[in-house]
C-alpha cells in the first residue's frame, strides 16, 4: 500500500488565486496524489476584539498578530475552492479540506470532496468531528495538542457515527518543529491503541522525518508547500518548495518497496540452502554416533540439527561414508537405540 502523500496550500496563498493555482500544479508535478486546503472565516477562529485573549500574540510563529488578522489574512477565499478543485481533479489527484466550523462542513459536501481532516487545535471540537464523520467519508484526525484522552474521544465519536475509516496524524503543533520533536514512536503506539491507519502532518523543514514515518508504517503524509519560500507567507518558513517536496516523494516512493509484507513462507530453495546432519567420518555397522562423527552442516537435504542430541549414541546397523547425510529412513531402519555391539 503506497502511503497518500498530501500537499497542503494552506496559507501559502497569499490572498493570489493565480499564485495559489500555480502552487497546486507545482505540487501535482512534484508528486502529490492530493491537494489539501482549510476552510474558514475569520470568525470560524476568533473575534474582532483588542482583548487579552483575543489581542496580539505575544509568542509563537505569529508574534504580534491578532488571530482576527492573521486568520483574515490566511484564510482561503471559498470561491477559489472549486478551481482549485477543478484544476487537482483534471490531472486525477485527490482534493479535500479541513473544515474549521459546521457551516464549512455544509460547505465542502456540496463541493463534493473526498475526506475530512481535523486540525491538531480542533481535536476537542467533538460537534465538528461528528458532522464530519457523519459523512461517513475518510476522516484524517490530526493529534499535535491532543491528551490521550481527547485521541480517545475523538475516534469513539467517529465510530458512534458509523465511521471506521479514520487516520490519525502524528504531528508537533511547533511552526517550524525540530527532527528531534518527531518522536514518531508515538505513531506507532497510535496505531497499536487505537487499531487504526496512522500517518504525519509534518511541519520540520526538509523531508527526513516524512522518509523516516514512512519506513515506520506511515500511510498518511502531510507536508506543507509553497512554490517558493522568497515569496514569504505565514507559513513559509516550515513549508517545502516544489524540488524539495518532489525529492521527498522520490525518497517516500524508494523506501515503500522495502517493507514488504509479513509473510514466513520459505521456497524449497530456500529450505535447501540450511543445515542438516551429515557423517563426517567413517562409520562402520555397530559403531556408535557420537560428535566425533557426526556434524550439522549445510545444505539441509536430511535430518535438522534439532534432533542432533536424539541422533548421538545410536548403533549403526549399516556402513557410513563421510558426506551421507542421515536422513529419517536412517533413523528408522539403519540406526537403533541401546544394542549391544555383539547382538548388532
Amino acid at each position: 500500500m503506497s502511503a497518500l502523500i498530501i500537499a497542503e496550500i494552506s496559507a501559502n496563498h497569499n490572498q493570489d488565486l493565480e499564485l495559489a493555482l500555480q502552487t497546486v500544479q507545482a505540487a501535482i508535478d512534484a508528486g502529490a496524489d492530493a491537494i489539501k486546503v482549510q476552510t474558514f472565516k475569520p470568525e470560524s477562529l476568533a473575534l474582532n476584539v483588542d482583548n487579552e485573549i483575543f489581542g496580539p500574540k505575544k509568542k509563537g510563529a505569529w508574534k504580534g498578530w491578532k488571530p482576527w488578522d492573521l486568520y483574515q489574512k490566511a484564510a482561503l477565499p471559498y470561491e477559489w475552492h472549486e478551481p482549485i478543485k477543478n484544476l487537482t481533479e483534471s490531472q486525477g489527484k485527490e482534493f479535500f479540506s479541513s473544515p474549521f466550523d459546521l457551516d464549512a462542513v455544509d460547505f465542502l459536501e456540496e463541493l463534493g470532496v473526498s475526506r475530512y481532516k481535523i486540525a491538531s487545535f480542533e481535536i476537542n471540537d467533538i460537534p465538528l468531528i461528528r458532522k464530519a464523520s457523519q459523512t461517513l467519508k475518510p476522516i484524517i484526525l490530526s493529534t499535535g495538542v491532543a491528551t490521550l484522552e481527547d485521541i480517545e474521544l475523538a475516534v469513539e465519536t467517529c465510530r458512534d457515527s458509523g465511521n471506521n475509516d479514520i487516520t490519525l496524524l502524528k504531528c508537533t503543533s511547533e511552526y517550524p518543529a525540530t527532527i528531534e520533536q518527531a518522536n514518531l514512536r508515538k505513531m506507532l503506539d497510535m496505531h497499536q491503541r487505537f487499531k487504526v491507519k496512522v500517518g504525519l502532518s509534518d511541519h520540520t523543514e526538509g523531508f527526513l522525518v516524512p522518509v523516516a514515518a514512512v519506513a515506520m508504517g506511515a500511510v498518511v503524509i502531510e507536508k506543507h508547500i509553497i512554490l517558493n519560500r522568497e515569496l514569504g507567507g505565514l507559513d513559509s518558513a516550515f513549508s517545502v518548495e516544489p524540488s524539495e517536496f518532489a525529492q521527498m516523494v522520490s525518497m517516500v516512493r524508494q523506501v515503500e518497496p522495502t517493507l514488504g509484507n509479513v509473510d514466513y513462507e520459505v521456497s524449497d530453495w530456500d529450505q535447501s540452502r540450511k543445515r542438516s546432519l551429515f557423517i563426517t567420518r567413517p562409520v562402520k555397522k555397530g559403531e556408535r554416533l557420537t560428535h566425533e562423527n557426526v556434524r550439522s552442516l549445510r545444505p539441509n537435504v536430511g535430518v535438522e540439527p534439532q534432533f542432533l542430541d536424539s541422533v548421538l549414541g545410536l548403533f549403526a546397523l549399516k556402513d557410513f561414508e563421510v558426506g551421507h547425510p542421515l536422513t529419517a529412513e536412517d533413523l528408522k531402519e539403519n540406526l537403533v537405540k541401546g544394542l549391544e555391539r555383539n547382538n548388532v
